[in-house]
């Protein structure tokens, strides 16, 4: 074969040029001070993302309302720094003491995102059986305690180069919050969608916020309220469960997106439902949840060694419980916000041992599959473990 030419197109000067740039800026940098001129908390990017993302926020009890001896509505306010802003659908991670425990759980936030521009903070807590941190916050919390609480964060948030204009938001119990915020914040105009909502709930006494959403209702077109009872025949509500005929009964016309927030059993019941409306899946989002362990007779104990910046700790674990639950339990801190293994703060290497994790909660990255990393928020131990944190 014959040798072909190849040709580059340049200039001599400019390669001189380029040098001798080089050259200048490399003994401009070794002649620089080591220390910055300036601190960097000052420069104008970092106090955007500090403002935006800070690493923890302390917050203030400002005031508390009750619903109905069912839930309770706490009001947050900052006295060191604004608060950091929120899209409508977000949560906030507090962190808690009790006793010996150290543990950190998530609350959808149920006021606007104008809200936080004026220095509030809102959710709503209800009461569940065995619930080890909302019986603590109803119990223990009142006006002036100082709490910690990171940024916040989640992705049951109306984002128009995703979802369809029209949101068909399916809520069950407290799970309520996150389309208060947003019916909020359509009507205060911060965000541009239709919220068509169908709140389930057991009886009319359990439904939260009613008076302040039908409000919402007879004042702005773009929302609409539809109430669904299971366990009452009530004049003026619709009866059963929240399903494909009610979703198709009450939709708007067109294309719409569904957001799902509620207990365990509004999903389950909702993973036979769903399909038969025919949608893609990219117009179903889900707030993270767990589903839980699979049942077992006798609960098997075991330990779990923990390497944690380099200090060895033996803990005792149950296979009805996960890993992360036992960490708190110990007293071992770990950084943790979701508690579903979506958010992958807890990420952690397990050397040694077998977990099981529920169908459709493993959320890990494929390599993290591959080099045996886990979330321990949502994995159950099935042997003894050693697992490497941080």
């Amino acid at each position: 074969m014959g040798k072909k030419k190849a040709s580059v197109n340049g200039n001599f000067k400019d390669i001189v040029n380029t040098v001798k740039f080089l050259t200048e800026r490399k003994h401009f940098i070794n002649s620089a001070e080591a220390v910055l001129p300036i601190c960097t908390d000052d420069f104008g990017v970092n106090k955007v993302a500090k403002s935006l993302h800070p690493k923890e926020q302390k917050l203030v009890i400002s005031r508390i309302e009750e619903h109905a001896e069912i839930a309770k509505s706490y009001y947050f306010k900052s006295e060191t720094a604004p608060l950091a802003y929120f899209k409508a659908g977000q949560y906030l991670t507090f962190r808690f003491e009790i006793g010996s425990a150290v543990v950190t759980r998530s609350y959808s936030i149920a006021s606007s995102p104008a809200s936080a521009l004026k220095g509030e903070y809102q959710i709503t807590v209800k009461r569940i059986a065995d619930g080890f941190v909302s019986d603590y916050i109803l119990d223990n919390w009142k006006v002036g305690d100082e709490v910690t609480a990171y940024a916040p964060e989640g992705n049951l948030t109306y984002n128009p180069l995703r979802d369809a204009e029209n949101i068909v938001a399916v809520a069950g119990g407290s799970g309520i919050t996150p389309f208060l915020s947003l019916a909020r914040a359509i009507d205060q105009g911060d965000e541009n969608c239709t919220l068509t909502l169908l709140y389930g709930c057991r009886t009319s006494d359990e439904i939260l916020f009613k008076s302040e959403l039908d409000g919402l209702c007879e004042k702005n077109e773009k929302i609409n309220v539809v109430y669904v009872l299971s366990h009452s025949d009530e004049e003026g509500y619709e009866k059963g469960f929240v399903g494909a005929d009610i979703i198709k009964k009450y939709a708007p016309e067109g294309s719409y997106s569904i957001f799902v927030c509620g207990p365990g059993g509004l999903y389950k019941y909702l993973e036979s439902e769903l399909p038969k409306l025919g949608k893609e899946k990219k117009y179903i989002r889900f707030e993270v949840f767990s589903s839980g362990k699979k049942e077992e007779e006798e609960p098997r104990n075991f330990s779990i060694t923990v390497i944690n910046r380099g200090k060895e700790t033996v803990i005792n674990a149950s296979s009805n419980e996960t890993v992360l639950c036992a960490f708190e339990r110990a007293g071992i801190e770990v950084p943790a916000r979701c508690h579903t293994g979506e958010c992958g703060f807890c990420r952690s290497k397990l050397a040694d041992g077998k977990v099981y994790i529920p169908e459709g909660e493993d959320k890990r990255r494929v390599a993290d599959m591959q080099f045996n990393f886990i979330h321990p928020c949502c994995c159950y131990p099935e042997s003894d473990l050693v697992i490497r944190v941080n």
